[in-house]
């Protein structure tokens, strides 16, 4: 590949780790490295604790007859979010429960974007019932792997069962991402997730959830700007990891490198909402984490640092259009992905995180 004529190159290696509608909008530039904003929105309704799922909800004590007016409105959902939560480990229903209850009230979280897979049957009813009881929206995952197999026809069977079977889980799945990487990884043509993509909108339709793909700028460019895909999505699920960019160095210094991706997403998006939806920056490097710039500095005053910068440019990220950029930390804990915890694997948290969830 070309990489070097890329603005920016996410090599991942081993980590691979309704919205459609535009806002009225008046562009007057490209995203600055300061405060000005590229672009002007009307102003958005701020975030009601009468909807789900707001900060100060109350969740009711049975499912609503419903989904009218049931979510918030995707315009307040900027800033802070929640985590990406690892599922390989097939945590049980009360781990599940007592980590879901840590990220809503230790972090003022408002959701919780899964990664990775757990095949066990029931799991995912088992994380809409964590997810219910703590006030949590879930931004679900149709993992793909990494393997080339085809257990992902199973997994997307699977969960668009569970999505229509368990009464709870249009209350709490906010979106079905294709992922992880679909495009870069090559699992499918574009056209073939394309198909997929609106097969699984069709599938979900009367649940009125919607359907994405999880991926970096860089999965879409190798393709030609897979535009059938970005048309296609409900929403945009963006990869933000710029310590693998050619030209990183240290978290406070990323935000170039932030704005050039997320500036290439609103070039190509046609106003959709857009979310960081696997977004860090790693405290150590390992066999699968390995930087592409030789300035690039993994520790953990550089993972704190960068999440700080997300913090400084809130107004930034609000302004964006579609609503603004919501984004997740990944990940939970170092047990789930190594360096990339908020926790470190002893459980301690590895530097002060209260992000912003609104400027």
């Amino acid at each position: 590949m070309a990489l070097s004529l890329l603005p920016i190159v996410l090599l991942l290696s081993g980590l691979r780790l309704a919205y459609s509608a535009p806002l009225e909008v008046d562009i007057i530039g490209n995203l600055d490295d300061n405060s000005t904003h590229s672009i002007l929105l009307k102003p958005n309704p701020h975030a009601s604790a009468s909807c789900f799922p707001a900060l100060g909800f109350q969740m009711p004590s049975t499912s609503p007859q419903d989904i009218t007016n049931w979510w918030c409105d995707p315009r307040t959902e900027y800033a802070f979010l929640g985590f990406s939560y690892e599922v390989t480990e097939c945590q049980s229903r009360s781990k599940l429960n007592g980590e879901f209850a840590d990220i809503r009230t230790t972090f003022n979280s408002r959701y919780v974007r899964l990664y990775g897979f757990c095949d066990r049957k029931g799991f995912y009813d088992d994380v809409v019932d964590a997810a219910w009881n703590n006030g949590l929206g879930v931004h679900a995952l149709l993992w793909f792997g990494f393997d080339g197999d085809n257990k992902w026809i199973g997994r997307r069977d699977t969960l668009l069962s569970t999505l229509h079977n368990n009464p709870k889980a249009k209350f709490i799945t906010r979106g079905v991402q294709f992922g992880s990487e679909p495009l870069f990884d090559s699992v499918l043509t574009p056209n073939q997730l394309t198909q997929q993509v609106v097969a699984a909108k069709s599938n979900l339709s009367s649940l009125h959830i919607p359907v994405t793909v999880s991926e970096m700028a860089y999965g879409y460019q190798e393709h030609g700007g897979a535009q059938n895909v970005l048309d296609a999505i409900d929403f945009i699920d963006i990869h933000m990891l710029p310590f693998f960019a050619q030209d990183a160095s240290t978290g406070a210094a990323s935000w170039p490198i932030v704005k050039r991706d997320l500036q290439w997403f609103i070039d190509h998006g046609n106003g959709k909402k857009m979310y960081f939806d696997e977004n860090g920056w790693p405290s150590v490097t390992s066999e699968g984490v390995q930087p592409n710039s030789p300035d690039a500095v993994a520790d953990i005053p550089n993972e704190q640092a960068y999440y700080n910068v997300l913090d400084q440019h809130c107004s930034d990220l609000k302004a964006v259009v579609g609503g603004g950029v919501g984004w997740f930390a990944h990940i939970y804990s170092d047990d789930q992905e190594p360096g990339y915890g908020i926790y470190n694997s002893a459980g301690k948290m590895k530097f002060p995180f209260k992000p912003k969830t609104s400027c």
